[in-house]
């Protein structure tokens, strides 16, 4: 029998968050991207942009290459991208194969030349689209895109979003694990490691191995990764929903409505009730227990990539996943900007970048008008995508404005 959700913010200990305004950083403090350059890049053969710190809106008609610019903002951070594409696919079409992506970037440690890229030209389709990306921060070169942690947080909403609340536990597990890895960058390792162990694990399952010496190794490995990866999504959850709660104190009517976060895994559950160690111990003890229902499963039954994390509208109190179209689009946009928040608390008020993709297509007036004074406040470096420039009216004289076509961008903020 399942264990009931978790719910991040249980009733007898409610946390309160900071306001925002008290820990607003310095101008010199914000995250911004100043310049960013584009070599073969998607549809560019060499493009150079060049903001201040105020949001940034790129306008043109669909597939002019405006979502490839915040794909190449996203790459300025850790992992695969805003559409976790393969790497060698990022390449310009008909070139050699090799493609980069520089910023000089406003970061946490201080203004950095942040680059990435792939070096050489990709032999054939690598079997891990990750492979083969270098990093490199003021000139020192880098393998994995880890080290980006340290210096440039990003969120983002993109149409293929849409769908977070009714597609597959994993697309909501990812968006959880990006907040994550915004606080603790040694995360990064540890799903890795737990998946390696796990499908070692499956394998022995699938070859018919009983011997429990050849489990063991890799259960430990599992029981120790998985107990770690459920305390920083508890963590995590408990502090987004403290973050959401301050929203709805300061302002009850917003048109992105409230919402509870709730996590749902044996793991996260057990956490708040036992020391870690205890939860370590009782998973490894069920892993060697269940190996012949595992077995006869084709899969492990039961760890934190079972995990999923729940999301009700606060104010109707109807899970996400029943809400219409237009309510999910506005809790999503909802969560996305507590994240924000959240994440400008936890950094001395430098708020990340938000990466926005046709966000104004499905939002009326009023709720541009409310977006756009959230990004405002956040005094977060927003990039912002539309195909209609009078969508972007309420931002004129306060954003960094951008015509994209044709692999080409010129400014229109004069």
């Amino acid at each position: 029998m399942s264990e009931p959700p978790r719910s991040a913010s249980p009733p007898d200990a409610p946390q309160r968050a900071e306001p925002l305004d008290n820990l607003r950083s310095e101008d010199g403090q914000r995250l911004w991207v100043e310049r960013l350059s584009l070599t073969n890049f998607r549809n560019y053969l060499s493009a150079t942009l060049e903001a201040g710190p105020d949001p940034v809106i790129l306008v043109g008609q669909n597939g002019a290459g405006k979502t490839n610019l915040l794909e190449a903002v996203s790459l300025l951070s850790p992992g695969q991208g805003l559409r976790r594409a393969a790497f060698p696919d990022l390449a310009r079409a008909g070139g050699d194969g090799r493609w980069a992506v520089a910023g000089l970037v406003h970061a946490r440690p201080g203004v950095s030349r942040l680059g990435t890229g792939l070096a050489e030209p990709a032999s054939g389709r690598p079997r891990d689209g990750r492979t083969g990306r270098t990093v490199r921060i003021d000139g020192e070169t880098h393998r994995g895109s880890g080290v980006l942690a340290d210096y440039v947080d990003t969120v983002w909403v993109t149409p293929a979003m849409d769908g977070l609340f009714t597609g597959p536990a994993a697309d909501r597990r990812r968006f959880l694990d990006r907040l994550v890895l915004c606080f603790d960058p040694a995360f990064r390792a540890l799903p890795g490691r737990f998946e390696r162990a796990r499908q070692a694990r499956n394998r022995l399952l699938s070859d018919g191995v009983t011997s429990p010496a050849q489990f063991e190794a890799f259960e430990r490995v599992m029981a120790e990764t998985a107990t770690a990866i459920a305390a920083a999504r508890n963590e995590t959850v408990t502090a987004l929903a403290a973050t959401i709660e301050a929203r709805r104190i300061r302002n009850s009517a917003s048109p992105f409505p409230w919402s509870t976060v709730l996590l749902d895994g044996t793991l996260e559950n057990e956490l708040t009730r036992a020391p870690a160690i205890d939860v370590e111990d009782a998973y490894l003890s069920r892993l060697g227990a269940n190996r012949e229902r595992d077995r006869a499963a084709s899969r492990t039954l039961e760890g934190p990539h079972r995990t999923d994390l729940n999301v009700t509208h606060g104010p109707k109190s109807t899970p996400a996943r029943l809400c219409s179209t237009g309510e999910q689009k506005s809790l999503l946009l909802g969560l996305t900007l507590a994240e924000a928040e959240l994440i400008a608390r936890r950094h001395d008020g430098a708020a990340p970048l938000i990466l926005l993709d046709e966000i104004t297509a499905h939002l009326d007036e009023h709720r541009r008008a409310a977006l756009f004074e959230e990004i405002l406040r956040l005094r977060a470096q927003a990039w912002m995508t539309g195909t209609d420039l009078v969508a972007f009216e309420a931002l004129k004289g306060r954003a960094n404005i951008y015509q994209v076509a044709d692999g080409q961008i010129t400014s229109l903020s004069d």
